[in-house]
């Protein structure tokens, strides 16, 4: 019989396993599932009480005091006892409980499974977030290591692309700083080239705005050549310009969506403080959360420095504000340190700085919509009243024969096609001004 007790000590182990599982998920879940779960721990508690049955009676069996004929001990056994095997979702049963205990047993474990099934069911139609490894530099980016990394590495030794370093880390670039700046090299060389090709196709051919727009370039090729040779230098230096910025502009992209999540993201965490919750476990919450897909990246960061490096909160709250994208981010976490540090409440922390935030989230969104209100005049200003104007102006200078004249096809395009540049310009302006709240 200590086989026996042994096995029922481990599947209540097992269970327990299980149990704990479950309590995890129900403070991340929504009401449904939560009520799944808390349906699944009930069954799984009953499940162990039932085990538990037989065990005073398995120890009274193998009671070192208590010798009784091997053929009565054996039908005693079998009369009492009997081994019940299940196989579930998650993993097999396997114990020894009393004959009438076995009925409940069985129904206690079918009503879990139920219970899962119903969760693993619910959870494929969920979206999944997907989580990506860094891989190894690939593509361009490996081309670019194999030519001038080595180079790179000098150039970030002897002290150059500090600030570059800096945004690199805040825009949330998932690429080494030695490849990218490779790739800065790399990528210039190939403008040179570029470049050259493209002056010694304007030396001998030219581009206009009316059909047909290329044709043969026919005059003076030396002075030709003299007017275009700027070209040779632009776009190297161009390429190198847009690479060298594109890391701060998408820094402030990302900056811009986090502080519209953030204030959000302070309110419901002023909710869980005021619970009295430990303050690591506030931003497990919100990293967890699928509502701030910008902000928990971040929050994140913090919660790996914590749980794979060993740091202490506070110390991964500093590191965390000095890699922000966002300033307000950064203020909040530095203001949060602070706050944990001098003992003093969370709750009132984030309180005061949810409204602090809000009010600047809603003056954001005044700007907003005054600004529309302001491009709506230009608008009609500039795309309904300035087309008709122009188009009159021609006619008349058509009808004089002053100036440059246009046929009819001509004006047609040329005015189709200012009209819809602007509406372009408009909506791409108004688009990247709009607040995704």
């Amino acid at each position: 019989m200590i086989e026996e007790l042994k096995k029922n000590v481990e599947t209540e182990i097992e269970i327990l396993r299980e149990i704990s599982l479950n309590l995890n998920k129900i403070d991340y879940s929504n009401e449904l599932e939560r009520r799944l779960l808390i349906g699944s721990v009930k069954s799984l508690g009953n499940a162990i009480k039932l085990i538990n049955n037989s065990i005073p009676d398995l120890l009274r069996e193998i009671a070192p005091g208590k010798k009784l004929p091997a053929v009565f001990e054996k039908s005693r056994e079998e009369q009492i006892f009997e081994n019940v095997k299940f196989r579930g979702v998650r993993s097999d049963i396997d114990v020894v409980l009393k004959k009438a205990d076995k009925e409940r047993f069985f129904k206690e474990l079918s009503i879990n499974e139920d219970l899962i099934r119903k969760l693993k069911k619910k959870g494929k139609n969920k979206e999944e977030e997907k989580y990506e490894e860094f891989k190894a530099a690939r593509g361009y980016l490996k081309l670019s290591n194999r030519f001038f990394l080595d180079a790179s590495i000098r150039l970030i030794r002897k002290g150059h692309f500090k600030s570059l370093l800096g945004q690199i880390k805040k825009s949330n670039m998932e690429i080494l700083f030695e490849t990218y700046i490779a790739m800065i090299l790399f990528s210039v060389l190939i403008s040179i080239f570029a470049g050259i090709f493209l002056t010694v196709f304007l030396v001998f051919f030219e581009v206009g705005f009316i059909f047909p727009f290329i044709s043969f370039f026919e005059g003076n090729y030396l002075l030709r050549l003299a007017k275009v040779s700027w070209v040779i230098l632009a776009v190297p230096f161009g390429t190198f310009l847009l690479l060298y910025y594109y890391p701060s502009s998408e820094q402030k992209s990302l900056e811009k969506k986090i502080n519209q999540e953030l204030p959000f993201a302070v309110i419901h965490m002023s909710a869980i403080s005021g619970s009295g919750i430990e303050p690591s476990e506030i931003f497990k919450i919100i990293g967890l959360n699928k509502e701030y897909p910008y902000l928990r990246k971040e929050i994140r960061k913090i919660l790996n420095q914590i749980n794979l490096y060993g740091y202490d909160l506070v110390t991964a709250l500093n590191n965390a504000s000095k890699t922000a994208p966002s300033k307000k981010l950064s203020e909040l976490f530095s203001g949060l340190s602070t706050t944990i540090t001098s003992g003093a409440k969370l709750s009132e922390f984030f309180e005061k700085r949810a409204e602090s935030l809000l009010v600047s989230y809603r003056l954001e969104r005044e700007k907003y919509t005054q600004l529309a209100e302001t491009f709506m005049d230009i608008y009609i200003s500039v795309v309904i009243a300035a087309p008709m104007i122009f188009l009159l102006l021609l006619i008349m200078l058509s009808i004089t024969s002053a100036g440059t004249t246009f046929t009819p096809g001509q004006t047609s395009l040329l005015i189709v096609g200012a009209v819809a540049l602007l509406n372009i310009v408009f909506l791409w302006f108004l688009q990247i001004k709009q607040p995704t709240y």
